[in-house]
């Protein structure tokens, strides 16, 4: 009897090591990338944040004609930026491609809230890759609006991508970071 014991107890232990075993080489297996558009530098501070606390690769989403200060004149209705988010199938082109995409399975998209929304260069990059297995997470910088409209726009014109609660990065601090880059894992 007490043998059968014994040998229960190892074959339990056994088990249980292998399932924590199994938990921590998931985790490890996580690779999350980090990919921003930012026409003033705010994001792409937010961005580099962000990356340094998740562990995360860091992918710039560059415009093909990069945004002039006359471009980004919200005032002017004949600016750049004002004609492209009045026309929701504005796609402006990037540059370069992300040649491992498929390489990642979390995916936080940054981006400057305009006319309260993502740019549209956002549904160009989301257009450009398969999203299909991986999780996508929202992160923002604005000079007043929050991030919740964005964050539906985006649910709603890519209903297929597996979407996590965005935040809105403007200051936040390193701690904040953390507690959020954990609460996504």
């Amino acid at each position: 009897m007490k043998k059968i014991v014994l040998t229960l107890l190892a074959l339990l232990t056994i088990s249980l090591s292998a399932c924590s075993q199994k938990k921590t080489d998931t985790k490890m297996e996580q690779k999350v990338l980090v990919a921003y558009f930012s026409a003033t530098g705010t994001t792409k501070a937010a961005a580099r944040q962000l990356a340094e606390v998740a562990g995360a690769d860091l992918y710039e989403i560059k415009p093909e004609q990069p945004y002039t200060d006359a471009d980004l004149d919200w005032n002017d209705k004949q600016s750049r930026s004002s004609v492209e988010m009045q026309d929701k199938h504005s796609r402006p082109a990037i540059t370069g491609k992300l040649q491992n995409m498929h390489e990642y399975n979390v995916v936080y998209v940054g981006f400057p809230i305009w006319w309260y929304t993502a740019p549209t260069i956002i549904n160009t990059f989301l257009e450009t890759y398969d999203f299909k297995g991986k999780t996508v997470i929202p992160f923002a910088t604005s000079g007043g609006s929050s991030i919740k409209k964005a964050c539906a726009d985006l649910e709603a014109a890519y209903p297929e991508i597996n979407w996590k609660e965005g935040k809105l990065l403007n200051h936040t601090s390193k701690g904040d970071l953390l507690k959020w880059v954990e609460r996504n894992r």
